[in-house]
């Protein structure tokens, strides 16, 4: 068992730090370079502490019904915590975890192990490369988390990375994302542009005050070849502590609007979190 101190290494990419909840016995949140990152409660998996975690939760439990084995791969790597929810929701899964930073691998690895049995193959790569060479059509599910610092890096925003995906993909797969920006959203108008050039069905996940223009968040994007149970989605996000909007269709194509989709040679990161946006406390 863990001794609930914390426990902070220079890693290869920052400086990871694990701090255990005073409220949850073996409960951990991950800070990297001070922003939180992670949450993760040895004893109960299935806990999402973050909202934009829960989000995703919910995707990955419509995607297929309950309790079926899905191959998924996890770009961006963290405290592995939706790696544990699959493996507990989804016995059986088979599950590759990318994450560039070898150091905050073996932290996490080191300190917070992973549910008994699970099948998750950990590796240290940049999540293009490693897609780029991974096989054709061997996930049920893609899904993207990645940050360097506190924004996603550009060379995971263009056509030539979507296309990638959508390869790796088999014809029932779905592709997801974590994505941040504020209005007017010029790089989350943009990146739903970019999916919509190899995938016919998208989804957005988001805050209504998000949405709304209130403040700079955290949305989820879905993306594949077949309708996504939007009605499910919808009902578990609006039963959350803190509701989001699940947008498709028309109005979807509306906030999408005059949207190009980006290039390699166009790509730019996401865009700097104002002071405070992912802060604690």
């Amino acid at each position: 068992m863990n001794d609930p101190i914390p426990v902070t290494r220079t890693t290869d990419h920052g400086t990871a730090k694990l701090m255990p909840d005073v409220d949850r016995e073996r409960a951990w949140l991950l800070t990297v370079d001070g922003a939180p990152q992670s949450y993760v409660d040895l004893d109960e998996p299935t806990h999402l502490e973050f909202e934009y975690t829960r989000r995703l939760g919910h995707v990955l439990d419509v995607v297929a019904e309950p309790g079926r084995a899905l191959d998924v791969a996890h770009l961006g790597g963290g405290a592995l915590t939706l790696p544990r929810y699959v493996a507990v929701t989804r016995p059986g899964s088979r599950q590759d975890v990318v994450e560039a930073d070898r150091g905050l691998l073996e932290l996490v690895s080191g300190h917070l192990p992973l549910p008994e049995g699970a099948d998750i193959a950990l590796h240290t790569a940049d999540a293009r490369v490693w897609l780029e060479h991974a096989p054709a059509a061997s996930a049920d599910v893609l899904l993207a988390d990645v940050f360097s610092g506190s924004r996603v890096p550009a060379h995971l925003t263009s056509v030539a990375y979507v296309r990638e995906a959508a390869r790796v993909l088999r014809g029932h797969g779905v592709y997801l994302a974590n994505l941040p920006d504020a209005a007017p959203f010029a790089f989350l108008r943009s990146q739903l542009a970019t999916l919509a050039t190899a995938f016919e069905e998208l989804v957005l996940i988001a805050e209504p005050g998000v949405l709304r223009g209130r403040r700079f968040g955290n949305a989820v994007l879905v993306a594949g070849h077949q309708p996504v149970d939007v009605a499910a989605l919808a009902r578990l996000t609006a039963a959350d502590a803190f509701p989001a909007r699940v947008e498709h269709g028309a109005g979807l194509r509306e906030f999408i609007g005059d949207a190009r989709p980006v290039g390699d040679a166009d790509a730019v990161p996401s865009p700097v979190p104002p002071d405070g946006a992912f802060g604690i406390g």
